[in-house]
């Protein structure tokens, strides 16, 4: 569980630029970088400062490389507190899922050096990787990169740590996927997993003999002078990123690092990240192979159950999001895209692989759609400033719906469908309206579509067109495609499979009396390390049944008294992470399993003590002690005395944290009516509490 630090030396990186000269440096030099791009300068700033203007962002950044050099950046919003540090061209964001792009980079690397090959097995390499499932066996690299491995989706525990990179969540990885099973055949459908990345990651250290870090380093950063790109190995100085601010405190918020390094754990620039990409767009030669781009950039997600689509958001390659990025392919221009979103970052790369251009947007709040669509424009506005396009797209629709009565069979797909984290109840009339509304939030109203005989809904301002799908897995879908506008910005369109209908699923009454004990009851976290982000989060889980669809918590099939599990199976957003649930007691205290995070049920916490003097103990098992905030406690201030190695949080009674000690500065915290605090640190680690 220890710190690695990797300091990289500035004078090295200088030589070795010196030595290999950087695609984008010599293709800079061919050209002159004789595009001004004026037009596509004044509109890119005013799209950023619309950002962080109208859409919440508190900064944003962006880049344009062309011809081999960075023809457009700049950047929009604050950054700390004090106004102390302005926002440049050299301020790094995180760039998350991101950093999956840089994962397929490295394995392509190794498939260019003949050491590996995309179709053998991955425990052909590396033999430490097991499961509990036999089927494990069967997943290669190449289902690593597109999604179709079969794994549940994200083992993350401990990965995501306030100013800290603790390596516990790389160290461990391969322990916690010893004792899971997989979600699907290896290979039968692509669905989003950072674990596929994550297993990449360890895949290209067994392999190259260096870590995930050295190796990038060695094979990219270095030779493209990339001095501003880091891992969460390495360190960062935080007053060198991007100030974050959470919606839900005052004040700057401390660096978060995400530790799982291959699956998100990357931290760049705007510049340096759309140099990145050029090794896509015709430059960098020597460091990928034309080979190995080419094969990235292949239609991978039809090696499997998918959606129909066209030009979209989402249809994976290798690495890639999108192979086929809208609204390019209206042109005839093909583009890929990557996009990254973590707990306070976001980030968005595009590539235009035969025009040679690509577009990077980072931001510190906001969405990684914001950043997508904004590069989109970026682009877009210098194609057209170039030449290359003769008009910018205009906004889309699918028009308004003129209604047409439904057959019978319609009516049939009426029913319940779910997707890895909601429940949908659909309702179909005779007369073709389709209501579509959250099962698990009752009378919270309905979505409607109208039936049009096309044989699709569509919605009355018709943004949205949505179908039933019978697939060849013999399950029904809920098929959606819709247009996505953000005033000012521009549009996208995503089209994907959002839900599954779920079937009846039969329960002993022993069964269902076990659950109807759990419904509606919170389980809190235990087993995450003391400067875990997930404490700031809150992450809790909560049982949830459905009086109209037995048999069910939330989207999960129950399987017995004492477990449930995701049994839908949904090619690409919506069926990623499955997390089934396994129950099990200890000295009277309900405690629920999911994957490699543990929980506490709310009736095995104790109350604080409501006396002016008490302490705290950490146990030998080294998991976090939750407490209730009895009447007696409420409104009282809290002061605790703890070691430097630990830290502790206060909750309100709708579970909103109100105090963390890794993200505030200690004082006195005046307790809230019916809330929780959590002490955490080591084994033995005591905390002196003192309420006046």
């Amino acid at each position: 569980m220890g710190i690695k630090l990797f300091k990289r030396s500035a004078t090295a990186i200088l030589a070795i630029a010196l030595l290999i000269p950087s695609a984008a440096v010599l293709a800079k030099e061919e050209s002159g970088g004789t595009q001004s791009y004026s037009a596509t300068r004044q509109s890119a700033a005013k799209k950023a400062a619309l950002l962080t203007e109208d859409y919440g962002v508190t900064s944003v950044q962006y880049a344009l490389f062309d011809n081999g050099r960075i023809a457009v950046s700049g950047q929009a919003g604050i950054n700390d507190e004090q106004g102390i540090i302005p926002l440049n061209n050299n301020t790094v964001y995180g760039i998350g899922s991101v950093a999956k792009v840089y994962a397929a980079a490295a394995v392509m690397r190794l498939v260019d050096e003949g050491k590996l090959k995309l179709d053998e097995p991955v425990v052909s390499y590396l033999p430490a990787f097991t499961m509990k499932d036999s089927r494990y066996k069967q997943i290669t690299p190449r289902m690593l990169l597109n999604h179709s491995s079969g794994l549940n989706g994200s083992t993350l525990t401990n990965s995501i740590l306030y100013r800290d990179n603790d390596t516990y969540a790389h160290d461990h990885f391969l322990e916690d996927l010893a004792q899971q099973e997989l979600k699907a055949d290896p290979g039968a459908y692509s669905v989003y997993s950072n674990d596929s990345f994550t297993l990449a990651e360890l895949l290209v250290e067994e392999v190259s003999g260096m870590s995930f870090t050295e190796f990038i380093q060695h094979a990219f950063f270095e030779p493209l002078a990339l001095s501003r790109t880091y891992t969460a190995s390495e360190e960062l100085n935080e007053e060198a990123a991007a100030a974050l601010y959470s919606p839900m405190r005052e004040g700057q918020m401390p660096l978060g690092i995400d530790n799982a390094i291959g699956s998100g754990g990357i931290y760049s620039t705007a510049e340096e990240l759309a140099l990145f990409g050029g090794l896509f767009a015709g430059y960098g030669q020597g460091l990928l192979s034309d080979t190995a781009v080419t094969q990235m950039a292949q239609e991978e997600y039809k090696r499997g159950l998918w959606p129909e689509q066209g030009s979209d958001m989402f249809n994976y390659g290798l690495g890639w999001d999108s192979v086929h990025l809208a609204p390019f392919g209206d042109y005839g221009i093909k583009a890929l895209t990557k996009g990254g979103d973590t707990l306070f970052y976001h980030a968005q790369l595009i590539v235009l692989p035969e025009q040679g251009m690509t577009a990077a947007v980072l931001s510190s709040g906001g969405s990684s759609i914001f950043n997508s669509v904004f590069a989109s424009d970026l682009l877009l506005q210098a194609l057209k400033e170039r030449g290359d396009i003769q008009h910018l797209p205009s906004p889309k629709s699918f028009g308004e719906p003129i209604a047409a009565a439904p057959p019978q069979k319609q009516l049939d797909y009426a029913g319940v469908y779910g997707n890895f984290q909601t429940v949908y109840q659909i309702g179909i009339t005779p007369e073709g309206k389709l209501l579509l509304s959250n099962a698990l939030q009752p009378g919270t109203g309905a979505a409607e579509y109208v039936f049009t005989e096309s044989g699709d809904y569509i919605s009355q301002d018709g943004t949205t067109k949505v179908r039933f799908v019978e697939e060849t897995n013999d399950r029904v879908y809920l098929w959606i495609s819709q247009y996505i506008s953000l005033p000012g910005l521009g549009q996208t369109v995503a089209t994907y499979y959002d839900a599954e209908k779920l079937d009846k699923n039969e329960i002993s009454s022993e069964t269902a009396e076990k659950w109807a004990e759990r419904d509606g009851k919170i389980y809190y976290i235990l087993n995450e390390k003391f400067t875990s982000a997930l404490y700031f989060a809150n992450m809790a889980t909560t049982v949830q049944l459905m009086e109209d669809v037995p048999g069910y918590n939330a989207s999960q099939k129950i399987t017995g008294p004492n477990s449930s599990k995701n049994d839908i199976q949904i090619p690409g957003l919506n069926g990623r992470d499955h997390m089934p649930y396994q129950f099990y007691q200890d000295n009277g205290t309900e405690y629920l399993k999911v994957q490699s995070f543990l929980f506490i049920h709310e009736d095995g916490i104790k109350s604080i003590y409501g006396g002016q003097k008490s302490k705290a103990t950490i146990l030998e098992d080294g998991l976090a002690r939750w407490f209730a905030i009895p009447e007696a406690a409420a409104g009282k201030r809290l002061t605790v005395s703890r070691p430097a190695q630990s830290s502790f949080a206060v909750y309100d009674a709708s579970g909103i944290c109100v105090f963390f000690s890794q993200v505030d500065e200690d004082r006195a915290i005046e307790l809230p009516p019916n809330g929780k605090v959590v002490f955490v640190g080591e084994p033995g680690t005591v905390f002196q509490l003192s309420l006046k």
